[in-house]
């Protein structure tokens, strides 16, 4: 393999020649073989995010006189190409380096410090300008403040796809709400037989479920919107001016959008990770959500003749390698899937968060992984169970009402009229004779039967009197 020669601090390191990377990627791509080649890299959500930090700064600093104008439009012109995604296979490294994260934001400055540098020599063959990954792409920052900030700036791209995903699947539920809303069915809790619902009100439940899931998201999203940057290498702000971080912030916020600002106390933004541990706390919440929602559907599509073959379930593609005609709740199985890895991720997070030992986490790659790969998971997943599975769904009527013709737990709307014991005593001779309840009424209760019909009016028990 044909190489170059770079350069840091430690003295000379062999890169492969045709690489954009330097010195420091190339020491950790050899140390941190960690994960399988390639396969466990750092997100390039996180990677374009730092080249989004890098182009704002470098127009901080030429603006506060801090670094000349040609390689402060150099720099900001190839971080914007790196935030494209034009050169992704230069960022190389495992997530499992230095828990700062030094090492990617080190491959980050020294990709954009060699293409500007080209930029500058093509501009100008007789006299170029060298672009340095320290002294001028990451003039005023450290890795300390850089690499939260981008994790923020990361987290929050990916929460918008992800607030996309769940209003998909809260309107799918919501037609189904309102499309069901008078088709009556069994109520169940613990698994047995309750009194009546409609299927409209239980999928206007599961919607309730993610509005508090969407709730819950929000309000977390003020303090992931507050940046480290500034704070540099412990949170005092040595080495930069006092400026740089709220004119950083302030300029990515035009650019995305967002109403970035810098956090209230550096230390803390450094040192710890409250904000994204909030975060996916709420993408927690969200998870055990669609874990219930999509458990219910599983459970009413099971069958088709011996389970529960309330709903019909898409059919999408053959369920099993021996059994024809087989098929099975996929895009659920999917979608629970998903939910448990996300409750495994938050514990995760929780541990790497906790492990801020005086003014530095340490443990901020795992943190942005797992945070980054819970928001891909849950839009993804929610995005195929909406479309492939939930607008699809349609009720089995016809099973529906003989479950409810069968159900003995109508009885309690005689309760008010002739009280708890003999209700109790109709059910249960019901049950053990195989009798419906409207027999067993007349049979034990001392009810007439126009009293029953009085009485036991299904849509009556579907909420409160009066």
């Amino acid at each position: 393999m044909n190489t170059r020669t770079e350069r840091d601090s430690l003295g000379p390191v062999e890169v492969p020649a045709e690489a954009l990377w330097g010195a420091q990627t190339e020491r950790s791509r050899r140390l941190f073989t960690i994960g399988g080649a390639g396969q466990q890299r750092m997100p390039l959500a996180l990677i374009h995010a730092m080249a989004r930090i890098k182009g704002a700064a470098a127009q901080v600093n030429a603006g506060l006189g801090r670094l000349d104008a040609p390689r402060a439009s150099a720099i900001a012109e190839a971080a914007a190409r790196v935030a494209a995604g034009e050169f992704d296979d230069a960022f190389v490294l495992s997530i499992w380096q230095t828990g700062s994260g030094t090492q990617s934001h080190m491959n980050v400055n020294e990709v954009i410090a060699r293409l500007a540098s080209q930029a500058l020599a093509d501009q100008d063959s007789t006299q170029p300008l060298t672009v340095h990954p320290n002294d001028h792409v990451n003039l005023g920052q450290s890795s300390n403040d850089v690499f939260p900030s981008a994790m923020h700036i990361a987290a929050l791209q990916g929460v918008r796809g992800l607030e996309a995903a769940l209003a998909g699947l809260r309107h799918a539920l919501q037609e189904k709400a309102v499309a069901w809303a008078d088709l009556i069915k069994v109520g169940r809790t613990h698994l047995q037989d309750a009194t009546p619902v409609t299927l409209g009100q239980e999928f206007g439940g599961y919607d309730a479920q993610l509005g508090l899931a969407a709730a819950a998201l929000a309000h977390t999203l003020p303090a992931v919107q507050a940046l480290a940057i500034g704070g540099t290498a412990v949170g005092t702000g040595l080495n930069t001016h006092r400026a740089f971080g709220p004119r950083v912030a302030a300029l990515l916020a035009q650019q995305l959008g967002e109403p970035f600002t810098v956090a209230g106390n550096p230390f803390a933004a450094l040192a710890g990770h409250e904000p994204l541990v909030g975060l996916h706390g709420a993408l927690k919440t969200l998870a055990v959500a669609l874990i219930k929602i999509a458990s219910d559907i599983r459970l009413m599509g099971s069958g088709p003749r011996a389970g529960l073959g309330e709903l019909h379930l898409p059919e999408n593609e053959p369920g099993s390698s021996i059994m024809p005609g087989k098929v099975n709740p996929t895009q659920v199985e999917a979608l629970l899937m998903v939910g448990y890895q996300v409750l495994g991720h938050d514990v995760a997070i929780g541990f790497a968060a906790s492990q801020g030992q005086f003014e530095l986490n340490t443990c901020k790659p795992l943190i942005a992984a797992n945070l980054l790969d819970s928001l891909r998971l849950l839009t993804d997943a929610m995005d195929s169970f909406t479309r492939h599975c939930v607008v699809g769904l349609e009720p089995v009527r016809a099973q529906l009402g003989a479950q409810l013709d069968r159900s003995l737990m109508p009885v309690t709307a005689l309760t008010p009229h002739i009280g708890y014991q003999r209700a109790a005593a109709i059910a249960h001779h019901a049950h053990r004779q195989g009798l419906g309840l409207r027999d067993a009424a007349v049979a034990v209760g001392g009810l007439s039967a126009a009293e029953f019909d009085a009485w036991v009016d299904l849509r009556r028990m579907l909420g409160p009197e009066g």
